[in-house]
C-alpha cells in the first residue's frame, strides 16, 4: 500500500446526499465538497460518485458556481449509503517493483475478475458501517464496482475460523501507512471489547492480514481515539505520517481536555516505536481545536484529518486560534505542496471531515 504522498492518479468521492448524517446543516455540505474538489481537480482527476443522473446535474450546477473546471471530474452512477469514501470505498495497492509480471495462478482464489498484470489492484474489506449502522450494503458493494470500472483485480482479504471462511471488516480511516511497511492503527477500533467489526480475531492475526494483503511489516498499535468519534477510534484523527520516518500526531496541551489522558499515551508510544527498519520515528505534534460541541455534543474535530494530494494538502480548519499553528506546521513539514485551510466547522457535524470523504488512486 503505497504512502498518502506519493503520486495520485486520481481521487474518488461520493457527493453527500444522506441528510441524516448532518441533520439540520446539510444544506452547507455540497459546497463544502465543492470547495474541495476545487481544490484537487487543479492536480489530478476527480471521480466523483453519484446515486443518479439528477444528483450529477445538481453536483454540476454547485461545481460550476463553484469555479470548478468539469474538465477533470468524472461521475459515476452507483447507489451509496453515505459520502465517507474512505472506510467504504477501495483500498489500492501496487507491485512493489512497479512491474507488470503476471502471477495470475496463485490469485485464483483471492480475487474478482480483472487485469492480472496490472501493477494496480484494489483490496475490498468489508465494509459494515462501522459495526453501527444499520444502512451499509450499498456501500460495501463500492471498492467492487471501482475495480470492475478500472478492470483490475479485486482482491478480497477473508480469513479462515472455525466456523467457516469470514471476510475481513478493515476501514481505511482506520489505518495509515508510511509506504515502507509501517501501519498505524489503535486497538480501540480493531481490538475494542465489543470487537464488532471482526470478532474473534487477535492482535496477531490482524498483523497477519495487514502483512498478507497490504504489505505491511510492522504494525504500530496506538490506544485510543478522540472523543466524539463514532467510528471507536480512527486513526486519522489522531497520527498520520507525512514521510516515511514522520508521523503528525494530535496532542492536547490543556489537563483538564478530555483528550489529553489518550493522546499523552499514544504520544508515548510513538515516541518508544519504530519503523519496519528499527528506526526512531520524528514527532510533529500537531495542536487540538478547542472543543466543538454542536446540539450538547463534542464532534471529533481533528487537524489530523487532512489530505495529501498532488502538489497540495488539504488542511480542516475551525475558526480556531489554533489553524495558523496547525497550517504552519504542514507547511513546514511539506514545503513541495501548497497549504489550504478547508473550514469544516459544519463538515465535522457529521462525524468527519476532508481525510473520511478522500480515497487516493496511486499512479502506476
Amino acid at each position: 500500500m503505497p504512502a498518502e504522498w506519493e503520486a495520485h492518479q486520481a481521487t474518488w468521492l461520493a457527493w453527500p446526499h444522506n441528510r441524516t448524517d448532518w441533520p439540520g446543516k446539510f444544506d452547507a455540505i455540497p459546497w463544502v465538497y465543492a470547495e474541495i474538489v476545487r481544490h484537487l481537480a487543479v492536480a489530478e482527476k476527480v471521480e466523483i460518485i453519484v446515486n443518479s443522473a439528477a444528483e450529477e446535474k445538481r453536483a454540476c450546477t454547485i461545481l460550476s458556481r463553484s469555479n470548478v473546471s468539469l474538465a477533470n471530474i468524472e461521475f459515476h452512477h452507483w447507489a451509496t449509503n453515505r459520502g465517507w469514501t474512505r472506510d467504504s470505498g477501495p483500498i489500492f495497492i501496487v507491485r512493489e517493483d512497479g512491474s507488470r509480471r503476471s502471477r495470475a495462478a496463485g490469485f485464483s482464489q483471492k480475487h474478482s475478475t480483472g487485469d492480472p498484470i496490472s501493477p494496480l489492484a484494489v483490496t475490498d474489506w468489508r465494509f459494515n458501517g462501522w459495526a453501527k449502522y444499520p444502512d451499509w450494503q450499498s456501500d460495501d458493494k463500492l471498492a467492487g464496482r471501482v475495480a470492475r470500472k478500472l478492470n483490475i483485480l479485486a482482491w478480497l482479504p477473508a480469513v479462515t475460523l472455525p466456523s467457516g471462511q469470514r471476510r475481513v471488516v478493515l476501514e481505511g480511516g482506520s489505518i495509515d501507512v508510511n509506504g515502507q511497511g509501517t501501519l498505524l492503527t489503535t486497538e480501540e477500533c480493531l481490538l475494542g471489547e465489543t470487537q464488532a467489526r471482526n470478532p474473534g480475531l487477535s492482535r496477531a492475526q490482524l498483523e497477519n492480514i495487514v502483512a498478507e494483503y497490504l504489505g505491511i511489516k510492522k504494525v504500530l498499535w496506538l490506544g485510543r481515539g478522540i472523543v466524539g468519534d463514532d467510528t471507536h477510534g480512527h486513526v486519522d484523527d489522531i497520527a498520520r505520517f507525512v514521510s516515511p520516518n514522520t508521523v503528525v500526531v494530535a496532542s492536547e496541551r490543556n489537563r483538564r481536555d478530555e483528550n489529553f489522558a489518550a493522546l499523552q499515551e499514544n504520544l508515548t508510544r510513538l515516541n518508544a516505536a519504530t519503523d519496519q527498519d528499527g528506526r526512531p520515528l520524528r514527532m510533529a505534534e500537531l495542536p487540538m481545536p478547542a472543543p466543538i460541541v454542536f446540539r450538547g455534543r463534542r464532534l471529533p474535530a481533528s487537524y489530523a484529518n487532512f489530505y495529501i494530494a498532488n502538489g497540495v494538502v488539504l488542511i480542516p480548519t475551525f475558526n480556531d486560534a489554533n489553524d495558523r499553528a496547525a497550517l504552519n506546521l504542514f507547511a513546514e513539514l511539506l514545503p513541495g505542496r501548497k497549504v489550504v485551510g478547508i473550514y469544516c466547522g459544519d463538515l465535522i457535524w457529521g462525524f468527519g471531515a476532508i481525510h473520511c470523504m478522500t480515497q487516493q488512486q496511486p499512479r502506476v
